[in-house]
């Protein structure tokens, strides 16, 4: 739980960040309006997950954290392609793998505050992870630009390691991520363990 509502915290940083420090590229008022509703829902998920863990007799701060999706921001400070590819199409989409079986867990642990938590964090994600790919298309179209071999070399360049199935196609498919984005990317021998 404690991790989860890092990521979120990290999340809110990030979505301000990209309307901060981009500033600078032309872009449509749309851009920033779907950035800024995201740090909301984002802010929205970081007090679910606080009151889930003043619940449970702790508060966020109490654990370490990791610096991943930091690290993401500032191996990007300089690519707004790059932070797209990385941090919405990669690392947010990766929730949207995992947020199934974390809802199950808690499900069966009788923690129904995570659950309810989760079940809204699931379902705002999508539209986070579309931001992304709505506005990686944007850019790559304003640049004559394939997005998918774009997308691919962002990814080599800036994520460390590969994607890890399994993916929740379903979901990202909704989010505006092809199979062909993603797949190609794929560790698959951790998809076979």
């Amino acid at each position: 739980m404690h991790a989860i509502a890092h990521i979120e915290l990290n999340a809110i940083d990030l979505h301000w960040d990209i309307v901060a420090r981009f500033g600078h590229v032309p872009m449509p008022m749309g851009f920033y309006d779907d950035w800024v509703k995201a740090a909301g829902e984002e802010a929205r998920h970081f007090g679910l997950l606080g009151d889930c863990l003043e619940a449970l007799g702790s508060h966020y701060g109490a654990l370490p954290a990791h610096a991943g999706m930091w690290r993401a921001a500032t191996d990007t400070a300089h690519d707004l392609m790059g932070r797209l590819a990385v941090v919405p199409m990669v690392l947010e989409a990766r929730g949207l793998d995992v947020t199934p079986g974390m809802i199950a867990a808690f499900r069966k642990a009788g923690e129904m505050q995570a659950v309810a938590a989760l079940e809204v964090i699931y379902a705002e994600e999508v539209g986070h992870v579309a931001y992304g790919s709505k506005w990686f298309h944007f850019l790559c179209g304003r640049h004559g630009l394939d997005p998918k071999p774009v997308f691919h070399d962002l990814v080599r360049t800036y994520f460390k390691g590969s994607l890890r199935p399994p993916f929740n196609d379903e979901k990202r498919a909704e989010a505006g991520l092809p199979l062909d984005f993603y797949w190609p990317l794929a560790d698959t021998d951790s998809a076979r363990k």
